[in-house]
């Protein structure tokens, strides 16, 4: 290395002009500003809060009523109550003054067609006693026996100056066949539009095996010599209701 080589190397550096620093803008002066005020709200314990119900595990403290409201509460006691609705459930239904059969109520008036051909009428029967026995159908097991217990009786009826009808909504053509399949000897009405049922009671509401269902009660109507109702047996047993009818023929 040359002396002058040297000498130019061991001169000293020049040093740099310092350039000054640009000062930011002033968006981000703000900026930074909100920062610090955010870091140093953060910083900061939260206030107390002077209410106990903020304290985990503190029992809550119950208000009292306001004195309005306790004063309010007696004068709204004492307001009218209003008037209750008017309910048909409560009131019991009124009987159909055409199914209503008392005993010693006039007779209603009738006139059928009867197996043979003809018609029966209550007026065919006055100055006499009258029996009218009402059956649910022809030719089953509970009316037939009813029917041949009658016509057993029938002689006796009329000795004690009674005579006996018996009564269903089968058809004329219905009820010849149960005559002559029995051999009864007491006539048969057909009764199909349940005039003379409703009339006299015989015609309503029945209930088998737990269906409930429109239909024909077994009763029987003994109507006196004065055109009266002397006796009513509704959901007549069969066994021996005939005996029993003879029994009160004969006690008026």
């Amino acid at each position: 290395m040359s002396k002058k080589t040297r000498k130019k190397s061991s001169k000293p550096v020049p040093k740099s002009r310092k350039t000054p620093a640009r000062k930011p803008p002033a968006a981000k002066t703000a900026r930074k500003a909100t920062r610090r005020d955010e870091a140093t709200s953060a910083k900061k314990p939260a206030a107390k809060t002077t209410s106990k119900t903020a304290k985990p595990g503190a029992k809550a403290t119950v208000r009292k009523p306001d004195k309005t409201a306790e004063t309010a509460a007696p004068k709204a006691s004492h307001k009218p109550p209003s008037k209750p609705l008017k309910s048909n459930l409560s009131v019991p239904p009124k009987p159909d003054v055409a199914t209503e059969l008392v005993e010693g109520a006039k007779a209603r008036p009738f006139s059928l067609p009867r197996d043979g051909g003809g018609n029966v009428s209550l007026a065919d029967y006055a100055g006499k006693k009258l029996v009218l026995f009402f059956y649910p159908r022809a030719d089953t097991p509970g009316c037939t026996r009813e029917a041949i217990d009658f016509t057993r009786l029938e002689s006796a009826f009329a000795d004690e100056g009674a005579a006996v009808l018996g009564i269903s909504a089968d058809t004329v053509k219905a009820q010849e066949s149960f005559r002559a399949k029995h051999q009864l000897s007491v006539p048969l009405i057909s009764d199909e539009q349940h005039e003379m049922l409703e009339a006299y009671g015989a015609w309503g509401e029945k209930s088998m095996y737990g269906r409930n269902f429109m239909g024909i009660i077994r009763t029987t109507v003994l109507i006196g010599a004065d055109g009266r109702i002397a006796k009513i047996w509704r959901n007549v047993r069969v066994d021996g209701h005939a005996d029993e009818v003879l029994a009160a023929v004969r006690a008026i």
